[in-house]
């Protein structure tokens, strides 16, 4: 900068997010206990804040209106799907003892009070322990005075609370549901391998539900981890102008802190889900065993080997046969078959070896659920998208029937019989951080348009693209070994074509080395100088 050039006004910082200021907040409890032991503390205040917001907000409408005794009528809230909260679980009761030494007992009978009065809904979900010696008053106080900032809608509740120099937020609907979701994110980043069993990255659950478009019916997911799926599919209905009670969700989770986790991040957001009357194994008790739904949804472990299959071998859900005790992939996509609809269409999610693998009857069973034509889609996903595992990906969308139905906006589908749609994802996507990749919203937007472009619901006339996606026969699956792979049907992208004499792009190429060096030359003499300047030289 040159002697009296005015130097450019630095723009003002935007203001940390909400989810980043209870992140980092969250964060001081790192050196008393795991990240998995935490997620509950912080999870178990937003879920309390978000309820007593929905709670307030409906109090103060009824006071105004109707007067103090009705807005104190039980029965009021009930009525209007609102979860009743006992004066000693309001938020504003939490927020004027914060810093008290006592607030993790308040805490915890807050909590107790909300499940007592709440039972058939909340019975045995929330999490306690706010109390213990190990977790600090004051984090917790920190804790309750950021989220008691913000409400509900995302307008901040209390301007004097902010810094002078932080505006209050745009108006943003669902903020705290949000937040939730954000830090399920978070937490299972720094749990690390155990955090995939309850956490699907956003970007892997909207493919699939805008491709399977579960605008109505059952929606169902049988290890439903943190319910990720389901929120998404109610997502998918409201924006398409669709009402939020035409879908029946039901989910199943194994592990019994998840199955709360999935409770509370559904009851955060008033879906009505039956997730069971407790945690239980998938393929060892069934808690749906009568459902046929419409679309499923699922994330399911990948090549789990002690899944107990041995005991399974006669089951009446192996139609194509029964799957290896050694890996479970192929009893999850027979197990969602299973309790498919005769329309329903399915995404799942798994790792690439079970698109080829041979292996104690698994390319078997593939080649009979291809004769059978229950596969639709085969998406090859792109690396690094789990927080969790390194694994690739693919995405199954199974189809019941593919020779008609309805899809998006009640259009009907073509004939689809004999043919199996492969998309090859994995060049797509950009690195969000150093380790973690994420799709676009454009790259999403490919995928799933030429997916229902290919079944007839979409808005353009599908065509192969070499490099990306190809419609194949089943006598080409027969010719390739029934292998899945898209890389074995979609061929080459072309290559852009070079044009420029090879001498000519030598003698280029050479001149602008020379200029590159002739550049380090002379920055290296710069920066020479400036150290003996300092009194650094040679």
């Amino acid at each position: 900068m040159t002697r009296g050039t005015k130097r450019a006004a630095r723009a003002p910082s935007a203001p940390p997010r909400i989810e980043e200021v209870l992140w980092n907040t969250a964060d001081q409890l790192r050196g008393h206990m795991d990240a998995a032991e935490y997620k509950h503390v912080v999870l178990g205040l937003v879920f309390l804040k978000y309820i007593s917001d929905a709670f307030t907000t409906l109090y103060d409408k009824l006071k105004a209106e109707e007067g103090e005794e009705t807005a104190e009528d039980r029965d009021e809230y009930l009525a209007e799907g609102v979860f009743w909260v006992p004066r000693e679980a309001r938020w504003d009761t939490l927020k004027d003892h914060a810093r008290e030494a006592t607030i993790g007992s308040l805490v915890d009978k807050a909590m107790a009070a909300l499940e007592k009065e709440n039972a058939k809904q909340l019975a045995g979900m929330l999490p306690t322990g706010y109390a213990r010696p190990s977790l600090p008053h004051r984090v917790i106080g920190g804790l309750i005075d950021e989220i008691s900032k913000y409400g509900t809608g995302g307008t901040v509740t209390e301007q004097s609370d902010l810094p002078s120099d932080q505006p209050a937020l745009k108006a943003e609907t669902d903020l705290l549901g949000k937040v939730y979701q954000y830090m399920l994110g978070r937490f299972a980043a720094a749990e690390g391998k155990l955090g995939g069993e309850f956490y699907t990255p956003d970007s892997v659950v909207q493919t699939m539900v805008e491709m399977l478009a579960p605008y109505k019916g059952r929606v169902y997911d049988p290890a439903c981890g943190s319910g990720g799926m389901f929120v998404q599919s109610e997502k998918f209905v409201e924006a398409h102008k669709g009402r939020i009670g035409d879908i029946a969700v039901y989910g199943q989770e194994s592990n019994y802190t998840t199955w709360k986790l999935a409770r509370m991040n559904l009851a955060i957001r008033r879906i009505d889900a039956d997730l069971g009357k407790e945690n239980a194994d998938t393929f060892h008790q069934d808690l749906h065993p009568d459902l046929r739904a419409d679309y499923v949804l699922a994330n399911p472990p990948f090549n789990i080997s002690n899944w107990g299959g041995e005991r399974l071998q006669s089951d009446p859900r192996w139609r194509y046969g029964a799957p290896p005790v050694g890996n479970a992939n192929y009893a999850w996509l027979q197990h969602i078959l299973y309790h498919l609809a005769p329309s329903g269409t399915a995404g799942v999610v798994l790792a690439n070896g079970s698109l080829s693998s041979g292996q104690s009857g698994e390319g078997e069973i593939r080649k009979r659920m291809l004769a059978a034509d229950k596969v639709d889609c085969i998406v090859a996903m792109p690396g690094q998208l789990f927080y969790t595992t390194q694994i690739p990906v693919s995405l199954w969308i199974l189809a019941n029937n593919k020779q008609s139905g309805t899809g998006q906006e009640g259009r009907p589908l073509r004939d689809r019989s004999g043919q199996v749609l492969f998309i090859d994802a994995r060049e797509l996507g950009y690195m969000r951080t150093r380790t973690e990749r994420d799709l676009t919203d454009e790259d999403r937007a490919r995928i799933v348009q030429a997916y229902h472009n290919w079944r007839g619901d979409g808005d353009g006339e599908y065509e192969d693209v070499p490099g990306f996606c190809k419609s194949a026969t089943i006598d080409e699956l027969e010719k390739n070994g029934w292998v899945l792979t898209p890389g074995r049907y979609v061929g080459a992208a072309p290559k852009e074509e070079d044009s420029e004499p090879f001498a000519q792009k030598m003698a280029r190429l050479s001149g602008e080395l020379r200029t590159q060096f002739a550049e380090s030359d002379r920055l290296q003499a710069v920066i020479k100088a400036n150290l003996e300047r300092l009194g650094y030289g040679e």
